[in-house]
């Protein structure tokens, strides 16, 4: 399981360097994800750019990082490739997940929440 992390404004970018993100790699992405999202954030962007095929196992995996993660942070997701985006779209995980479009357009930090400054 390879991945290459870049630290970002508030978290932490993790780049999959795999094809596949499939049930052969599924329990090890999910551990290794898991321990640096302990590390890091609150964002965590997790970058599927080179993934060409996701299957169910893969997507419980992302969902269950998203689960495991500490109150305040979240998970967002960029570089979907068509294969990828098209599991998000017919599972509807596309309406549970921040996916931004352009992985080359790092996100800005979202704006601090009123009710924390208080």
């Amino acid at each position: 399981m390879q991945f290459h992390t870049d630290l970002i404004d508030d978290g932490i970018r993790v780049r999959v360097e795999e094809p596949r993100l499939d049930a052969a790699i599924a329990i090890r992405f999910k551990d290794r994800l898991r321990d640096v999202a302990a590390r890091h954030g609150p964002r965590i962007l997790l970058d599927l750019t080179p993934v060409q095929f996701m299957d169910s196992s893969g997507l419980g995996a992302v969902l269950a990082i998203r689960r495991i993660l500490p109150d305040g942070h979240r998970l967002e997701l960029t570089g979907l490739t068509p294969n990828v985006d098209r599991v998000f779209r017919l599972t509807r995980m596309d309406t549970v997940f921040t996916i931004h479009r352009d992985p080359d357009a790092l996100p800005p930090p979202p704006a601090p929440d009123d009710e924390a400054e208080r």
